[in-house]
């Protein structure tokens, strides 16, 4: 079979012309897909942090799709965590997991900071705790990306326990208290007095309604707010200043190209300066809904609260500086004003 000139040529032009576009169409398929999970619901400040970075990145003309799993739809934040470092779930926003590095317990450690403005100055961005978290999420294959604020955590006595211990730790005795699984939780509820129970957040609430606990630990307004209906009162200990990490896997970050990489940074850097503007308030906020819904919300007389402190400081710290070290602690002092 013969193929005239004319057709040759026609041949060919439509094989150039092909070859011209499939460029065009891989590289509208080629765009990064990222996907973001974390354990909690559209109330929580993890999800308006996510939220606002998705927007921040469309508004940079990023060329990546977030594949968004709030909820704990890809599992606890503990197990999200473990996901980020593997690089499974590129991104999340977790609490500091022990597990994997001791030295994490940093990040629960109590009566850091006394209010929102010395909160910022430490944790939030370019705070003086940055540098320290940046290194040791980074032997985890993690990078920072940004440290949430959730608030000053306190304690909460479960539906139809009438206590209400504010006296360490005289008013702890007898009483079950659900810590998260992490060393430092456990010792600072013993030293308040306590029984600690180690225990998952996904299985909380159900403890708190079959009474398997009679309360919680490590308890941020907003949590309070989302059991309020198995919570009797609420005890603001403030006893340390919850944040969590915003990490993306490192190796991930480090594949992406560099454009797109800058993108992703400078969406989270705008996030971040946004949450903190408004952290407070939320944190505020639900405190006003508890109050409103029936809960009973007790402050500590300042005696009670420089008793806390004491007790603490004189054996949660210590623990703690076997962990990390005298160089770490002695700035952790500096901070609080320890002297």
């Amino acid at each position: 079979m013969k193929i005239t000139t004319r057709a040759k040529s026609l041949l060919s032009t439509c094989v150039l012309a092909a070859t011209l576009a499939m460029p065009a169409v891989e590289s509208a398929q080629a765009a990064e897909e990222l996907q973001l999970a974390h354990a909690y619901p559209s109330d929580h400040i993890f999800h308006l942090t996510s939220t606002t970075f998705m927007d921040e990145l469309k508004k940079n003309g990023a060329d990546i799709e977030v594949d968004y799993h709030p909820g704990g739809a890809l599992g606890d934040w503990a197990s999200l965590f473990e996901q980020s470092m593997e690089g499974v779930v590129p991104m999340t926003m977790s609490f500091g997991a022990s597990e994997y590095d001791p030295r994490l317990d940093l990040s629960w450690l109590s009566y850091v900071v006394a209010d929102w403005k010395e909160a910022r100055e430490v944790y939030g961005p370019n705070g003086k705790m940055t540098d320290i978290y940046n290194e040791i999420l980074g032997d985890l294959d993690l990078a920072v990306l940004g440290i949430i604020p959730t608030g000053f955590g306190s304690i909460a006595m479960r539906k139809g326990v009438e206590a209400v211990p504010t006296t360490f730790p005289e008013d702890g005795q007898g009483i079950k208290m659900r810590v998260p699984a992490i060393p430092i939780g456990i010792e600072r509820y013993k030293s308040f007095g306590f029984t600690p129970v180690p225990m998952p957040f996904s299985e909380l609430y159900t403890a708190l309604q079959l009474g398997t606990i009679d309360a919680r630990g490590t308890a941020p307004s907003v949590e309070i707010w989302q059991m309020r209906d198995v919570i009797e009162s609420y005890i603001l200990t403030k006893d340390y200043f919850e944040h969590a990490f915003w990490v993306v896997n490192k190796s991930w970050l480090e594949d992406l190209p560099a454009g797109e990489r800058e993108k992703l940074v400078a969406a989270a850097d705008v996030t971040m300066a946004k949450i903190w503007d408004e952290a407070q308030s939320i944190d505020e906020g639900f405190l006003a809904k508890v109050r409103g819904s029936g809960v009973k919300v007790v402050e500590l007389s300042p005696t009670d609260m420089a008793k806390a402190k004491e007790i603490l400081y004189a054996k949660e710290w210590p623990y703690m500086e076997g962990i990390v070290g005298p160089e770490i602690m002695t700035m952790m002092r500096d901070i609080a004003g320890i002297k």
